[in-house]
C-alpha cells in the first residue's frame, strides 16, 4: 500500500526577552507563535529564548544562540525555524545560509494561514496582495518561486538580471491586485449603502474568542467555527430580530498581536463593516490567561481604524472555561486576575470599564437571554433617535 499521507512539518519557534518583559510573557507570545504554526498545518517541537536589549541586525538572535539553534535543527532534521518578530531581508538571508533550513517569521506565517483560510475571491485577492507587498523586498535568490507567474519569451529586457525581471511581474502585479480590490471595495460599499436604514452591529475581538460560535447561536446561522486561529476570514452579515426589532450583525477577521500591516491595509474593505457599524461587541476570551493585553491590542487595532468612538460592549465570553481555571488557585494569594474568582471578577471589570460588560459562555449558551436583552435596548436606543417615527413598533 503507498503511503500518501503529507508528513506533518516540524518547527522551532524563537523569541526574544526584550526590556520590561519577563520569560512568562515571552512563553505565553510563543503559545500563540505554537498556536499559529499548528493552524499552519505544523507542529512546535522546541523553543529558543534569548534575552537581548534589541535583536541581532545580521542573525535576530546571538551568535552562540544561533549555533545551539543550528545544533538541535542538525540532530532532529527540523523542518523550520519561526521566529516571533518580523525579520529583515538581509536578516532572513543571514540564518538561512546558518541553519539550512526554511525560515519563517511571525508575518510570513500570519499571511500563509490567511492564504490556507481565505475562500472568496475578495479574500483571496486581499490576502494575495499582502503576500506580494511582503515578498517584494525579500526577493533576492527566491525567483524559483515565481515561474508559474512568468510570461515566457519576450518578458526580459537586454542584460538585465532574472532578479530584476520577478522585481517587475511583482511590481505589476501588485498594482493589478490593488486595481482589483478598487472595484471589490466600491461593490462592497455598495452593498452596505443598501443596509444603511438598518441598525448594524459588529463582532469585533481578538482571533479565537468564539466570535462566529456566538454569530451561529445568536442569528441560528452556520458561519465556520473552528478552535483554530483565524477560522473566518470573510465578514459574514446575518439579519436578527429581536421581539419585533430587526438589525444586521456582522461577524468580521479577528485581530492578533503585530497584525502585519500589509494585511490591515488589504483587508480595509473588510475592516469597513467595522468602522461603519452602528455597536461594536468586543469579545473577550475570559478564560485566556494573557486576556488583557488581547483588549489592549484589540483597541489599539479599533484606534488605528478610527472605529474606537463608537457604541461599545465588552462582552467576556467563555466563562465556563474560567471556571476550571478559577478551582486551581489559592485563596490567600494576593488577589490577582489568576486567583479571583467569577464574581470579583465581574466586579473589577465592570468597575473599571468604561463600557457595559457582560459575562456568557457561548458554548453552555449562559447568559445569552441577557445579551439579547442588553442588544434589543442598545439597538432600540439607536433606532429611535434616527427613525423617530416608528416609535410606535415599540
Amino acid at each position: 500500500m503507498i503511503e500518501t499521507a503529507k508528513k506533518q512539518e516540524t518547527a522551532v519557534l524563537i523569541g526574544l526577552i526584550y526590556q520590561n518583559q519577563d520569560i512568562e510573557q515571552v512563553n505565553e507570545y510563543l503559545d500563540e507563535l505554537a498556536f499559529l504554526v499548528d493552524t499552519a498545518g505544523g507542529i512546535a517541537v522546541k523553543r529558543f529564548i534569548q534575552r537581548l536589549e534589541r535583536p541581532d541586525s545580521r542573525t535576530f538572535v546571538g551568535s552562540g544562540k544561533l549555533a545551539e539553534i543550528k545544533e538541535y535543527i542538525e540532530a532532529e532534521e527540523i523542518n523550520i525555524a519561526v521566529f516571533d518578530d518580523e525579520l529583515t531581508p538581509s536578516q532572513i538571508r543571514n540564518i538561512e545560509k546558518e541553519l539550512e533550513c526554511k525560515i519563517l517569521d511571525r508575518t510570513n506565517l500570519i499571511l500563509d494561514i490567511f492564504a490556507s483560510r481565505a475562500r472568496t475571491s475578495h479574500a483571496k485577492t486581499q490576502v494575495e496582495l499582502a503576500q506580494y507587498q511582503y515578498l517584494l523586498p525579500r526577493l533576492t535568490r527566491m525567483w524559483t518561486h515565481l515561474t508559474k507567474q512568468r510570461g515566457g519569451m519576450g518578458m526580459r529586457g537586454p542584460g538585465e538580471k532574472e532578479i530584476e525581471t520577478d522585481r517587475r511581474i511583482i511590481r505589476d502585479k501588485i498594482t493589478l491586485l490593488k486595481e482589483k480590490l478598487k472595484d471589490i471595495d466600491k461593490q462592497m460599499s455598495t452593498q452596505r449603502k443598501n443596509r444603511e436604514d438598518m441598525v448594524r452591529v459588529a463582532l469585533v475581538g481578538y482571533t479565537n474568542v468564539g466570535k462566529s460560535t456566538i454569530m451561529n447561536l445568536l442569528c441560528k446561522s452556520e458561519v465556520f467555527a473552528e478552535n483554530k486561529l483565524f477560522a473566518t476570514l470573510d465578514t459574514t452579515v446575518r439579519k436578527m430580530v429581536i421581539g419585533n426589532l430587526p438589525f444586521l450583525l456582522t461577524d468580521t477577521v479577528g485581530f492578533i498581536r503585530k497584525l502585519p500591516h500589509d494585511l490591515v491595509e488589504s483587508f480595509k474593505s473588510t475592516l469597513d463593516e467595522v468602522r461603519e457599524a452602528d455597536i461594536l461587541i468586543h469579545v473577550v476570551d475570559i478564560s485566556h490567561s494573557g486576556f488583557e493585553e488581547q483588549i489592549d491590542v484589540v483597541k489599539q487595532t479599533l484606534s488605528d481604524l478610527k472605529a474606537s468612538d463608537k457604541p461599545y460592549i465588552t462582552l467576556f465570553n467563555k466563562i465556563d472555561a474560567y471556571r476550571f481555571v478559577e478551582q486551581e488557585h489559592d485563596d490567600l494569594l494576593p488577589a490577582t486576575k489568576e486567583n479571583m474568582n467569577l464574581e470579583e471578577l465581574k466586579n473589577t471589570w465592570m468597575a473599571k470599564s468604561n463600557s457595559p460588560a457582560l459575562f456568557i459562555s457561548a458554548k453552555e449558551k449562559e447568559n445569552i437571554e441577557q445579551l439579547k436583552d442588553f442588544l434589543y435596548e442598545e439597538v432600540k436606543r439607536i433606532h429611535i433617535k434616527r427613525y423617530p417615527y416608528n416609535k410606535f413598533l415599540f
